[in-house]
């Protein structure tokens, strides 16, 4: 999904902070839950959700349906291990009109990768799988794998043809580990993926020739095709989204001695009661099969879920439902046991939540590394910073995705699982709806109330406080996402990718200030401010493109068929009202606060003004809901420059927005 550059920035300074994930996940190994408390929905009041905000949830959802998006929505969230909320909206198939139901089945996509992972580390638990072992020993085909040269100019692979065989050894092995973090040197070719950011070189092209996927064919076929071609990148030395857990499938099925199908069943699904989990729907489930709107793009024309599949993608081809994908996340948050039984050790679970990418990797690709706020563990996106990250919740929280449009996020700090399913064709877009479940479950939790304080209140000019105040993308002090009025702007770079030259532009935002300048898709960014950027890591990079509001920025472009670079200029803006807000006013003599941002904020329902009282100095209270208070800040000169929401441990600092 295409993150903005500026969401992955917030202007914070980038640290990656393995201690405090492998903290943070110690928390959630202290007590297992039963997976019975999944099964029927709690009170939400009792584990700690603001009934009325969580109703947001449902109220968001229905109106995309009503605003004739075709989807349909199954959301589930748990907490301390009992169920708090799980609803269907909208149709299961909007053609025939059937409604969603708590089970119905989904293509999962990528959230695949997240069960071979486990599947993966339950033979390394059991001693026959050596995670630092060369995958040749498993797989012969891999041995003695080729590497495309780079153009020692450019940075560029080098790739004429086979024949020609412009490739180098690898340095040294591809291992197990390096297919479950994604720095194996595999790729995804093209074709697998409509996105061009897993097609950026002529390899993917490659790829998608050689070895594509074939419904009709085993995955042993597939895996023994990829041994015939170079890999991208040197094994350990760039993270690039790949093929990698459609190796791992295999590998599971020569150690294991069963297919890959075979022993998720009988290893992991049937012993954790995901019932509706697997490669196929059986004929008595298929009436809860979600429909995919419109016609069925490759990945569904060449393969049809409602019969017995022989190509097992471990890295995209399982379906399952919201209450299953929750009962394999409660079992990671448990660490690794679930009622009683235990997929994997502790320590397991702590090293596949721990980030595994040194802070000088090389990223080629999308949501990894400290310009994200993420790392990657074993097959995992795990939240690095504080301050800002893809992934909501605290540091140490893990999730991950699928093409489809489901989502998944762990916080082992919160306890919190977030799990939600729909099937669209267009992935590029579903951006959208994961904001959504990212942010609508950490603004219903509740704040411990404080008791009001009892000084008197001295009289102030209600005027003084009225301003729109800025929370950047924070609905919660549980899932902190820095304020955008810290000073630094925003140039509407919506997505890029790294290469060896520069930033490549793979959207920019509609009508952003980049894109108002002339900056197109496909554009190479060679050079910030007359600096070159080649060789940059892309943390270093987004520091280039980060600066002031109103500061200009100019940009040296590459663009195909122009013979002499281009350069362009224009300046940051402040970034898109996606951001949480406050707008306080006066009206009637009182003090008026709306949410006008992209989201509600605790008692602050988005466009619905709410009437706060004073309580003591600078300071008031909403009378209903959660009570909550809002202590706004001066400068040295008495000028109100902010507000804090709930002041105290949960409190929220907002900015006054110019």
């Amino acid at each position: 999904m295409g993150i903005p550059v500026w969401d992955r920035l917030k202007g914070s300074p980038m640290k990656i902070i393995q201690a405090s994930c492998m903290a943070a996940l110690a928390l959630c190994l202290a007590g297992a839950a039963l997976a019975g408390d999944l099964q029927t929905v709690s009170d939400p009041d009792s584990l700690g959700f603001s009934v009325r905000r969580l109703a947001r949830i449902t109220s968001w959802f229905e109106a995309q349906t009503k605003k004739g998006d075709p989807s349909g929505f199954v959301v589930g969230i748990a907490r301390g291990g009992k169920l708090a909320y799980l609803q269907p909206t909208g149709f299961e198939d909007p053609d025939r009109k059937m409604p969603m139901r708590p089970d119905s089945i989904f293509r999962i996509g990528s959230m695949s990768k997240q069960i071979t992972s486990v599947a993966t580390m339950m033979l390394v638990d059991e001693g026959k799988l050596e995670l630092d072992a060369p995958v040749a020993q498993y797989l012969p085909e891999f041995r003695d794998m080729q590497v495309v040269r780079k153009d020692p100019a450019t940075g560029d692979p080098i790739l004429l043809d086979l024949v020609q065989k412009v490739f180098e050894p690898a340095k040294r092995a591809m291992t197990i580990r390096d297919l479950l973090r994604n720095t194996s040197g595999l790729v995804y070719g093209m074709g697998d993926y409509a996105d061009p950011g897993f097609a950026n070189a002529a390899v993917h092209l490659l790829y998608g020739a050689r070895a594509p996927f074939r419904r009709d064919k085993p995955i042993a076929s597939f895996v023994a095709s990829l041994g015939a071609l170079p890999l991208l990148h040197q094994p350990g030395e760039v993270w690039e989204y790949s093929i990698g857990y459609d190796v791992l499938g295999r590998v599971i099925e020569v150690v294991s001695g069963e297919s890959f199908d075979q022993f998720l069943q009988s290893r992991l699904f049937a012993p954790l009661h995901m019932v509706d989990s697997g490669f196929s729907v059986p004929a008595d489930k298929l009436d809860r099969l979600v429909a995919v709107p419109g016609a069925q793009p490759a990945p569904l024309s060449d393969g049809d879920v409602g019969k017995p599949q022989t190509l097992f993608s471990g890295g995209g081809g399982i379906v399952s439902t919201v209450p299953d994908f929750l009962r394999f996340c409660q079992m990671l948050l448990n660490g690794g046991e679930l009622d009683g039984v235990r997929i994997l050790k502790p320590e397991t679970v702590r090293l596949m939540m721990t980030n595994s990418l040194p802070p000088d990797m090389h990223l080629a690709g999308h949501e990894a590394g400290p310009a994200y706020g993420t790392g990657w563990g074993l097959g995992f996106a795990i939240r690095t910073n504080p301050d800002f990250s893809w992934i909501p919740g605290a540091v140490g929280s893990f999730n991950w995705q699928g093409s489809w449009g489901t989502f998944f996020s762990v916080d082992p700090v919160q306890k919190l699982i977030l799990v939600m399913m729909m099937q669209r064709q267009q992935y590029n877009d579903n951006g959208f709806y994961f904001n959504a479940i990212r942010h609508l479950p950490y603004a219903a939790l509740k704040v411990p109330e404080a008791p009001a304080p009892s000084a008197p209140v001295k009289a102030a000019a209600l005027a003084d406080y009225a301003g729109r105040y800025d929370f950047g993308g924070s609905v919660s002090s549980l899932d902190r996402q820095t304020s955008e009025t810290d000073g630094i702007g925003w140039s509407g770079l919506e997505s890029v990718v790294m290469e060896n030259r520069g930033l490549r532009v793979i959207k920019p935002a509609d009508a952003g200030p980049a894109a108002r300048a002339g900056v197109m898709a496909g554009d190479l960014i060679t050079a910030i401010d007359d600096a070159s950027i080649g060789g940059l890591t892309l943390e270093a990079a987004f520091r280039r493109i980060s600066g002031p509001f109103n500061a200009t920025i100019k940009l040296r472009i590459i663009r195909q068929a122009q013979t002499e670079p281009l350069v362009v200029a224009f300046a940051r803006e402040a970034a898109p009202l996606h951001s949480v807000q406050l707008q306080i006013r006066v009206a009637d003599g009182k003090l008026v606060a709306v949410a006008t941002g992209g989201w509600s904020i605790l008692d602050f329902d988005k466009g619905q003004p709410t009437q706060v009282a004073a309580i003591a100095n600078d300071e008031f209270r909403v009378e209903s809901g959660d009570h909550t208070r809002i202590a706004f800040l001066r400068d040295a000169a008495g000028k109100v420059n902010g507000v804090v929401l709930n002041p105290g441990p949960w409190e929220q600092r907002g900015a006054l927005a110019p």
